[in-house]
């Protein structure tokens, strides 16, 4: 099943208490499309400057991503500068110079058109109702977003969430935008707007799924090196996207092992800076860290004392 990403491909230079990069490939279409391509096609949709590399495009040409949506323009690619404190939960924004992403205007081949499934990355809201107004009948559409349209775009926004399945929102940030304190009581105003299904991002905590059924927590795997936590979330929902793309299926039992999956990629993305833990996985590392998760999350019946 075809899954489409419409974001962002970066250069960042990234300061973590272990270490730090400049202009390190970076991005929420190229962290989702990494991970989503273990799972399934992937469509990608951005674009960059004359100054972008080659070697992260023959990379997810290596992995069967439709590059065709990529495109080089006059100018420099979009740059982020971050510094993480040893609370890598927060990110502390430096710098940013849009360059050509400022003029960034998705507008998606008739291939790209038909696309089954659909992820909306971190991009202008404005830009997200554009692709959704060029998708014809998908069979799943997921958004992500920021603080920055939250408090800028907010009428924008709320349109967009009420015409995707599922919301993806990190945790501080769906506080913000349901001005509430209470994570659960921030989701079920966010599923209120009309999306069936919204994921919590809660970085070193792991995840939070909300359902018409009920909610369903997913753990961050305990690691002992974390060196840039940097696309982490972008990397969870080219998991959990991915996932659901390859089986074709988008239900309670479904959404409970892609959250799971997500923070499987998650886990690979922290170890090392920009996407390069993502370039050497394959089944069996994917597969031994989903067992690990298995067992980390499992426990018997319990068995209470008679009074």
């Amino acid at each position: 099943m075809s899954l489409l990403v419409v974001g962002s491909v970066a250069l960042d230079s990234v300061e973590t208490p272990f270490g730090k990069v400049e202009d390190a490939v970076g991005g929420s279409a190229m962290y989702f499309s990494a991970s989503a391509s273990y799972y399934t096609d992937v469509r990608l949709v951005a674009v960059v400057g004359q100054d972008f590399p080659q070697e992260p495009v023959t990379f997810l040409e290596g992995r069967g991503v439709d590059l065709s949506g990529l495109h080089r323009t006059d100018g420099e690619t979009f740059r982020w500068k971050g510094k993480y404190g040893f609370d890598l939960n927060e990110a502390i924004t430096l710098d940013t110079q849009l360059n050509v992403f400022g003029d960034f205007d998705p507008v998606l081949s008739e291939e790209y058109r038909q696309s089954d499934v659909v992820f909306l990355a971190n991009i202008d809201p404005t830009l997200q109702l554009k692709v959704l107004e060029q998708v014809e009948n998908p069979r799943f559409v997921a958004m992500d977003t920021m603080n920055l349209w939250i408090n800028t775009k907010r009428d924008e926004l709320e349109k967009v969430m009420s015409k995707v399945d599922m919301v993806v929102i990190n945790e501080t940030e769906a506080r913000m935008f349901a001005d509430e304190s209470n994570v659960v009581v921030a989701a079920q105003k966010i599923r209120e707007l009309g999306p069936q299904f919204v994921v919590i991002k809660r970085g070193e905590y792991g995840a939070l799924l909300f359902t018409p059924e009920d909610v369903f927590f997913a753990p961050a795997y305990p690691l002992e090196e974390v060196f840039d936590p940097t696309g982490a979330g972008d990397t969870f929902a080219g998991g959990l996207m991915g996932y659901l793309a390859r089986n074709e299926k988008f239900g309670h039992h479904e959404m409970r092992l892609a959250t799971i999956v997500g923070c499987v990629m998650a886990s690979f993305d922290v170890e090392k800076f920009s996407y390069e833990a993502l370039v050497d996985l394959d089944r069996d590392k994917i597969f031994n860290r989903f067992e690990k998760f298995r067992k980390l999350t499992s426990f018997g019946e319990l068995s209470l004392i008679d009074d």
